[in-house]
């Protein structure tokens, strides 16, 4: 799909989007039919439905309240208002809004925006997180898959909009096809991407199960982690079948006679094959080889 095709779905709302974000407040007259910015009380704000992330860093939240406590917030969020719930739900910003909460303010400069539809918002949202590689892997995966899905574009598309390759938002999509418990893992940082790469490499799931074992108690690279998928993924060697009930007899009477350990190698019609005698040591060896030249004479 072409990316004029597009027509007024993505290209438009980032087009109209950067005029909102880029322009200046105060360049804005009033009663814009676009967007307004306004000082919003904190507790008249909802997050954005279509939010990607789903995990955020504490530590980095308290560090931007302090920022904010003392200098004040440098960038208005974007909110669009909802009539039937008498709300402002965000559409960027939603970390600004969590840490100004912490700061302990009450309200909030936000640009009130009158006409962003839930496809919009939910671009804007994943867009935003992606260009500032905010998102963990799942988070982004989940992203792409919900944008993709409410927009009906391609994969290229998608790629050529987010600054990535094709190749890396179809990996990161096949993410999502990993067990639950493994998405976790990488939501929460047990695991890399490069390490759920490695994963699907393999796809039988208890093999898989096995890895991701191995992953989190040895800590390996994802080298490592690539390497063992491959050793994972090769067949198991057939199991020997059993000696016929005579060569087996006839090794344990030898071993008996030598006192070492004796071994009949042989193919598949046993009309030829190799008599193996082990020894340990050289004094052994004469041992043997003296027992041997009695029994031959």
């Amino acid at each position: 799909m072409p990316r004029q095709a597009l027509g007024k779905g993505l290209d438009a709302l980032l087009k109209q989007t950067q005029d909102v974000l880029n322009n200046p407040p105060a360049a804005r007259p009033e009663g814009t039919p676009h967007s307004s910015v306004q000082k919003i009380a904190l507790d008249k704000i909802i997050p954005n439905r279509f939010q990607p992330r789903r995990v955020f860093d504490e530590a980095k939240l308290q560090e931007l309240a302090q920022s904010i406590a003392e200098h004040g917030l440098t960038q208005p969020i974007v909110v669009v208002y909802d009539a039937g719930l008498d709300k402002y739900e965000i559409v960027v910003g939603e970390r600004r809004f969590r840490a100004s909460q912490l700061a302990g303010l009450t309200e909030i400069d936000a640009l009130v925006h009158k006409a962003l539809t839930d496809k919009q918002m939910c671009a804007l949202a994943l867009i935003e997180n992606i260009q500032r590689e905010d998102l963990n892997p799942i988070e982004t995966a989940l992203g792409y898959r919900n944008l993709m899905n409410k927009f009906g574009i391609s994969q290229t598309d998608l790629a050529g909009y987010c600054g990535k390759s094709k190749g890396a938002v179809s990996n990161s999509l096949r993410l999502l096809d990993l067990p639950e418990h493994m998405q976790a893992a990488l939501q929460d940082g047990t695991i890399t991407e490069g390490h759920g790469r490695a994963l699907l490499m393999l796809p039988d799931l208890a093999k898989k199960e096995v890895l991701f074992q191995r992953m989190k108690k040895s800590k390996m690279s994802v080298r490592q982690a690539e390497d063992a998928a491959r050793a994972l993924s090769q067949p198991a060697a057939a199991p020997k079948a059993p000696k016929p009930p005579e060569v087996a007899s006839f090794e344990n009477d030898l071993q008996a006679a030598l006192g070492t350990k004796v071994e009949v190698r042989y193919g598949k019609k046993m009309s030829k094959g190799l008599l193996i005698i082990q020894y340990n040591s050289l004094e052994e060896l004469d041992n043997l080889a003296g027992r041997l030249k009695t029994k031959l004479l």
